[in-house]
This record gives C-alpha cells, structure tokens and sequence, in this order.
C-alpha cells in the first residue's frame, strides 16, 4: 500500500490597494503615456519601432542637405543657396499623413474591437478624457517631428553662417515664432482628422485607407473643380492642402505661390482659416461624438 501524495496549502488571499491613488488626472496621464509609447513603438517590436523613426529621419534629410552645402560654400565666392526655407519645410511635414494613417487607427481601434473600453472607463475617466488624451498624445508626436528638423536647420544654419551665428538670428528672429505656429497648425489638423476617422471603425485597415481615401478624393475633387470654371474658392475643399493656406498666412500674412489658386483671389485668406477651423471642429465633434456614451 502506497503512502499518499504530500499536499500542500497555498495562502492566496488578495489584500486592499493600499498604494496612492492619483485620481482623474492621473489616469488621463496614463492613457497619453501610453498612447505616445504605442504609437513610437516602445515596449514593441522592432517593425513598429521602425516606421516613426523612419520618418523623423527623412524629413531631416532636407535640413541636413541645406546646412551642409552652406557649411561647403560659407569660405567661397559662391552664393549662398537655400534649397529649402522654413516655411517650405513646413509643407515637407506634410509626409507625416503616413505617419497619422497608420498610428491613429492603432492608438483607437484596437480598445473597441477588442472591447476594453468599459474597463478603462471603470475608473475615474471619462469619454472626453480619453479622446483628449489620445489627441494630445498624437498631436504631441507630429509636433515634434515637424519641429525637431526645423530646430536642426536653423542652429545649424546658424552656426556656420558666414556672416555669424548671431547675425543670423536676428535676421531670421521671426522664425522663432513662425515655425512653432505652423507646425502646431498642421499638427492640430492631422491629429484631431486622423484620430475622427479612426473612432468610426474597430478595423485599422479600413481607418487608414479612409484617412489617405479621404484627404486624396478632396484634394482631386477640388482640382477638377477649380481647373474647370468653377470659382478658386473650391481650393478650400482639398483637405490637403488646407494647413498649408494656413501655414502661408503665418509665414508671409497672405496666399502666395503658383500652386493655390486661392492666392490673390479676394477673400481667399479668411476662406481659408474658416475651413480649416470648420475642418478641425467638425473632427473634434465626430470624436467626442463617438465617445459620449462613456459620459454617465
């Protein structure tokens, strides 16, 4: 006869959080952490890491190009050449609708399609909070992509300006305030369109092909539309290239260039910031639309 089998007792018993609590402000910090280290990658693997870093570095690429042949040129008889200003780098940012289409839809989609919503909003947070948080998280990431190569062509135009790095920032003093505005402008824009389509659907595909679907149809519609006979105010239906009419009237206080036909059309400017507003509030509207139900 065999002995029995020695058994063992487990105490598991569960215990109270006896931690801090940090409230509703925390727990919007936690989802805008969160939400910033999914969409760079962090904590993922090396293929979701790789398109943000990706990107960053090539809308660096152009800075680095202009401060170098100014470095080349600056002891030579050779005119100085800007391959690109500050206000054009602005329109270069516009490669991030990439970066928006296919990081809104991961940021969004994934929490209703696998239905965790209700447990994040079992704590203090509300459907506001959420989309603001996920909105601030994304419109932080383009900021800093758009801004970073901007910061790299100035200090590095500046310190191998021939004529001295201080020089140079007096005559360019203007930018200081000029690039932050419009890189703010498109980020703003990118973010709250993106983030709006992406809360229509649990399906990442599907949101991604409607935010590039979406912003190329406008874009096509209104050039069709303004080469016929129609008046150039359709111009401001290309959701496009609205940030960038935007971005003009920062720069230069008007439209300008051979690409808009709005530029020197009567009422093109204050067109122009009417839809872009009509634009980012009716995104805006859409998101916290889709998230009123957690408001109880």
């Amino acid at each position: 006869m065999t002995a029995p089998a020695a058994g063992a007792v487990y105490d598991r018993g569960y215990r109270p959080y006896a931690g801090p609590r940090g409230g509703r402000n925390a727990a919007i910090g936690a989802v805008y952490r969160s939400t910033l280290r999914r969409a760079l990658g962090f904590r993922r693997s090396w293929r979701q890491k790789f398109l943000p870093w990706a990107l960053l570095g090539i809308v660096t690429i152009p800075a680095a190009i202009n401060v170098g042949i100014a470095y080349l040129t600056r002891d030579t008889a050779v005119q100085p050449i800007e391959i690109i200003t500050y206000r054009e780098y602005v329109g270069v940012s516009s490669t991030l609708l990439l970066f928006v289409a296919l990081v809104a839809p991961d940021v969004l989609c994934p929490d209703r399609r696998q239905r965790v919503l209700s447990l994040i909003f079992a704590r203090p947070l509300s459907g506001t909070d959420y989309a603001m948080a996920k909105l601030a998280a994304i419109g932080s990431i383009l900021f800093a992509f758009s801004f970073l190569p901007q910061v790299v062509l100035f200090v590095g135009q500046m310190l191998v300006s021939a004529d001295g790095s201080l020089d140079y920032l007096t005559e360019h003093a203007e930018v200081l305030w000029q690039v932050p505005l419009a890189v703010g402008v498109l980020a703003l824009y990118y973010a709250a369109f993106g983030l709006a389509i992406a809360s229509l659907t649990n399906r990442r595909i599907v949101a991604g092909a409607s935010i590039v679907g979406v912003l190329l149809v406008s874009s096509t519609v209104s050039a069709i539309l303004v080469q016929g006979d129609a008046s150039p105010a359709f111009e401001a239906i290309d959701l496009l290239a609205l940030p960038l009419l935007v971005r003009d009237l920062i720069f230069e206080g008007r439209i300008v260039g051979d690409d808009f036909r709005l530029a020197g059309f009567d009422g093109g400017e204050p067109l122009a910031v009417a839809a872009y507003l009509a634009v980012v509030g009716i995104s805006l509207g859409v998101l916290l639309w889709r998230y009123r139900w957690t408001e109880a």
